[in-house]
């Protein structure tokens, strides 16, 4: 058996620290740097960026951090792969090449495609795949399959020093030089899981080692935490560490927290297995070191999750600031003039209003006496959409409620970009190295799986008649959120046995719809992951269409957790007193 393969993230999203790239290669021995950029938001971005100018498409910014290592990549022997090709994986290995002629590295690039389908739109929906927006009639101008992690295999086994893809799910990062450097096969199920586990843990960077962390309290050096690296071994199973001397910390509390970011089901799904993630094992490995192990994987799915970005039409928005007394009467009379000056709101195709009432009573300082209401309109007209409806708007400034004023000027006219996402067969992905493509099969073997029996805990009636106190459900529970698509996530998760058995007795479906009234309405679905000591919600819907077109403040559901944390509960006094 190989040892185990260390991969070290060097970035969790567009924009992420541009000095991780030198810390991780400058911070001890690593055999890969890997990076991930694409998120759906990025995605949006980046088809924006190609309508203005045809030769972009991809994270530049992972430009910049190669061109601070890339000779001492070169020397040393690292592999270097990275999902920033986004749109244009092909243009970006370009300039990666001319990067390293200019700098006199002799390396080898290789690009990734098959994940866009524009050219097989038509193709897709005689087959019965429409990739257009199931509720609007908009075609997609980028719609983008996730792939697996083989194709990067293959490029890495060809002698590729450097590998760019374009949308691979973020796991793939991982997957890929794992699967190469240990040579699994398709139908390594548990080892294939195990690495998709362990690459969920690292793609966010910092998450793992204490960032957007509940307890952050606790963790030192947390200014300037160090990026993951995941020691991937030979059966699936890994230990999550990073650099000695790096600040922030890797524990079991930071790995449960990211392990809950961004999931659904305890099967979860990728294009080269279903990990379980209901049959993680978490132990200490000493310090800042979480072993990973027990994970088991199931035959991957006949499909795979398809990104597909459009445009509506143009739209803008406008934050009216409501000060003082009478909040609901100001925000009527917002509404009733100006949609009375634009003739009417029906003009427009799709209008969003969200009033969000932060004002408090007696308010101490002139801020806390403020609500605010922003309107938002999308329609194909850019000039009934832009100068007229922003003119509207600041016409109210002198003939309107007491103290108007606005966050800002309205922004104007911008296109109105939609985010949706669809299902399609895995595709196949092309390898471009060296002037030569190849292909590599997406789809799956057909080879079964063990059965993996489904993880189950009853509630139990300990807590019925214990003694309570009022006090925040956050100062016993950890909490992370994020968003898929117009979904939220909300993972819950105790620090030990006995919290846990009392928040898999008192956070259900019902509890949940009365902490959050935003999600009465919805369809929530309830997952417990009791090796996790965890409960991990999905609400449908709360997101509206998702961040490129929410009008939430929080377009992504990143404060959803803490939100939660800071409900008042009854909580058993036994359970405070640790």
């Amino acid at each position: 058996m190989a040892r185990p393969i260390r991969i070290a993230n060097i970035s969790g999203f567009l924009g992420d620290r541009r000095t991780a790239a030198a810390e991780q290669l400058h911070g001890g021995p690593v055999d890969v740097l890997a990076g991930d950029y694409l998120a759906e938001l990025t995605m949006a971005i980046l088809a924006r960026q190609r309508m203005k100018d045809p030769s972009a498409g991809y994270a530049r910014q992972f430009l910049d951090q190669l061109e601070d290592v890339l000779v001492e990549v070169a020397d040393r022997g690292v592999k270097v792969v990275a999902n920033a090709g986004g749109l244009a994986p092909e243009r970006l290995a370009d300039a990666v090449a001319a990067m390293a002629e200019r700098l006199g590295v002799t390396i080898r690039v290789a690009a990734v495609t098959g994940d866009d389908l524009m050219p097989r739109l038509d193709e897709l929906a005689a087959a019965g795949h429409d990739l257009g927006h199931p509720g609007r009639p908009i075609r997609p101008i980028a719609a983008n399959a996730y792939l697996g992690g083989w194709a990067i295999a293959s490029a890495l086994d060809a002698g590729a020093d450097v590998v760019v893809t374009g949308r691979v799910s973020d796991a793939s990062l991982t997957v890929g030089p794992a699967a190469w450097w240990h040579g699994w096969r398709r139908d390594d199920w548990d080892a294939l899981a195990g690495a998709v586990v362990a690459g969920h843990v690292i793609e966010c960077g910092a998450q793992a080692t204490g960032g957007n962390y509940s307890f952050f309290a606790e963790i030192p050096g947390l200014e300037h935490p160090g990026f993951p690296i995941a020691e991937v071994a030979a059966d699936g199973s890994a230990v999550v560490t990073k650099h000695p001397g790096t600040g922030g910390a890797v524990t079991i509390g930071t790995v449960t927290a990211q392990l809950l970011y961004e999931v659904g089901a305890p099967r979860y799904l990728n294009p080269d297995v279903v990990a379980r993630l209901d049959t993680v094992e978490l132990s200490d490995d000493g310090p800042d070191r979480v072993r990973l192990s027990g994970v088991r994987g199931e035959p991957a799915p006949a499909t795979t999750k398809v990104a597909c970005i459009g445009v509506e039409g143009f739209t803008n928005a406008v934050t009216f600031v409501l000060p003082g007394l009478d909040i609901d009467a100001k925000a009527d009379l917002v509404e009733r003039s100006l949609w009375g000056a634009l003739g009417g709101r029906e003009r427009f195709a799709r209008v969003e209003t969200r009033l969000v009432r932060t004002d408090r009573d007696d308010p101490p300082i002139n801020e806390a006496a403020f609500a605010t209401l922003t309107v938002a309109v999308v329609d194909p007209d850019e000039r009934k959409v832009g100068r007229e409806f922003s003119g509207a708007a600041i016409e109210l400034a002198l003939a309107s409620y007491p103290g108007f004023t606005l966050t800002a000027p309205p922004r104007g006219a911008r296109p109105a970009v939609a985010y949706w996402a669809a299902a399609v067969p895995v595709p196949d992905a092309a390898v471009h190295m060296d002037a030569r493509e190849w292909t590599v099969a997406g789809g799956s073997v057909t080879s079964p799986a063990d059965d993996i029996e489904d993880q189950a805990v009853e509630p139990v009636a300990e807590w019925e008649d214990t003694v309570t106190v009022r006090a925040p459900i956050g100062r016993i529970v950890g909490a992370r959120s994020g968003d898929k698509g117009g979904d939220a996530n909300l993972g819950v998760w105790a620090r030990s046995d006995e919290a846990y058995r009392w928040l898999v007795w008192f956070l259900d479906i019902d509890r949940l719809r009365s902490l959050i009234p935003e999600a009465r309405e919805l369809e929530i679905e309830r997952h417990v992951l009791p090796r996790l000591r965890a409960v991990n919600f999905v609400l449908h819907g709360l997101l509206g269409e998702g961040v490129a077109s929410s009008l939430r403040a929080d377009p992504q559901a990143k404060t959803l957790a803490e939100y939660l944390r800071a409900k008042l509960v009854d909580i058993p006094e036994r359970l405070l007193a640790v």
